[in-house]
C-alpha cells in the first residue's frame, strides 16, 4: 500500500549546513519530520556543492517518514557568484553592478537546465540573461553595451526627475509661505471685527 502525502515543503539550505535550528526546525518540526535524520541526510547528500544554496523539495508522509529531492542552486544566486558581487542593482537594468562572461553565462545555464522550462541550453542561456539584466549584472559582448547606454539614460533621466522635485518642494514652501501670510491677515481681520 502507497504511503499518503501529508505535506510538500520546499526549502532553499547552505549545502552540508542544515541544523535543526530555525528555519529548517520551524518549517519541518511542526510537519513531524525527526530534525536530526533529515539533517544529516541532506547534508550527506549536498556535501558537494559545499558554497552552493541548495533548493530542496521534501515530501513529508502520514507515518512521519519524508523523501528529498535537491534541485539546481537558484539563478541569482550562480550569477552573484560568477560576478563575485554580494548583491544586484537596486535600479535593476539601469544600473550595471557587474559583468559575467558569455562562457560564465553558458556554464549558469548548462547547471540550471534540469530546473528550467527550456528545451535547449541556448534558450537556458536567454533565460539566465534575463534574470541577469534584472539583476543589473551584464554579459560581456551580448548586451553590455546596450545596459551602458540604458544606464547612461537613466542616470540623465534621474537628474532630470531630482531637479524636478527640487522645483516642486521649492514651489511648495512658496505657496506655503504665501498662504500663512493670507491667513495672518485673514486672522487680524476677524479679531478687529470682534472687538467692533
Amino acid at each position: 500500500m502507497a504511503k499518503e502525502i501529508v505535506k510538500k515543503i520546499k526549502l532553499q539550505i547552505p549545502a552540508g549546513k542544515a541544523t535543526p535550528a530555525p528555519p529548517v526546525g520551524t518549517v519541518l518540526g511542526p510537519a513531524g519530520v525527526n530534525l536530526n535524520d533529515f539533517c544529516s541526510k541532506f547534508n550527506d547528500a549536498s556535501r558537494d556543492k559545499m558554497g552552493d544554496i541548495v533548493p530542496c523539495e521534501i515530501t513529508v508522509y502520514d507515518d512521519r517518514t519524508f523523501d528529498f529531492v535537491l534541485k539546481t542552486p537558484p539563478a541569482p544566486f550562480l550569477i552573484k557568484k560568477a560576478a563575485k558581487i554580494q548583491k544586484g542593482s537596486e535600479k535593476g537594468a539601469n544600473h550595471v553592478v557587474a559583468t559575467i562572461t558569455k562562457d560564465e553565462l553558458k556554464s549558469i545555464a548548462e547547471i540550471k537546465l534540469p530546473d528550467l522550462n527550456a528545451y535547449d541550453l541556448e534558450s537556458a542561456m536567454k533565460s539566465i540573461e534575463g534574470t541577469a539584466r534584472n539583476m543589473g549584472v551584464a554579459v560581456k559582448g551580448l548586451n553590455d553595451a546596450e545596459l551602458a547606454t540604458q544606464g547612461a539614460e537613466a542616470a540623465k533621466e534621474e537628474a532630470v526627475a531630482k531637479k524636478r522635485e527640487a522645483e516642486l518642494e521649492e514651489m511648495t514652501e512658496s505657496a506655503k509661505d504665501a498662504k500663512l501670510g493670507e491667513v495672518e491677515v485673514i486672522t487680524e481681520k476677524v479679531k478687529d471685527e470682534e472687538e467692533n
